[in-house]
Formats: structure tokens, C-alpha cells, sequence
């Protein structure tokens, strides 16, 4: 799929699915080594209420990527219907 044909929404919901996805990824590493490597509560520790946001924001695009992925939602923009 080509990025650069979608909308900016896109690649916010996309930015935020892979920054969630790598920090669940560390968050698991750091049990297994004992540290906390949660990189979102690293930078916004100290503000409890951002980072409550990012959490929430991660899982709302997590969730709308899934509904337009699973019932194609062609008005979107944010996924290549026209491939062959």
C-alpha cells in the first residue's frame, strides 16, 4: 500500500498503532529483564493525564484501523482499494 496517497489521519493512526505496538514490545522485553522500559511512561511520567491520552489515542486507532481493515471501508482514504 502506498502511503502517500492517503489522507494525514492515516498516517497519525498509523504512526500511533506502531508506537503502541513498540512500546507493548519493550514493555514485555523490560519484564523479562526486570526494567521498566514502557518508553510512553518514560517521556510523560511526570503527566499522568498526557499519558493517559497517548494510551487512549493508541487503542482508538487501533480500533479503527481494525474496522476499516476488516469491512473495507472504501470512503476512508485510508486503504488502497484499487490494488489488482
Amino acid at each position: 500500500m502506498c502511503m502517500m496517497k492517503h489522507k494525514p489521519v492515516c498516517w497519525t493512526m498509523t504512526l500511533l498503532i506502531v508506537i503502541g505496538g513498540l512500546n507493548w514490545g519493550l514493555v514485555g522485553i523490560g519484564g523479562f529483564l526486570g526494567k521498566d522500559l514502557n518508553v510512553v511512561h518514560l517521556l510523560l511520567g511526570s503527566w499522568p493525564s498526557v499519558e493517559w491520552v497517548v494510551y487512549i489515542l493508541v487503542g482508538l486507532s487501533a480500533l479503527f484501523n481494525g474496522y476499516v481493515m476488516a469491512f473495507k471501508v472504501e470512503h476512508c482514504g485510508c486503504m488502497d482499494t484499487k490494488r489488482k
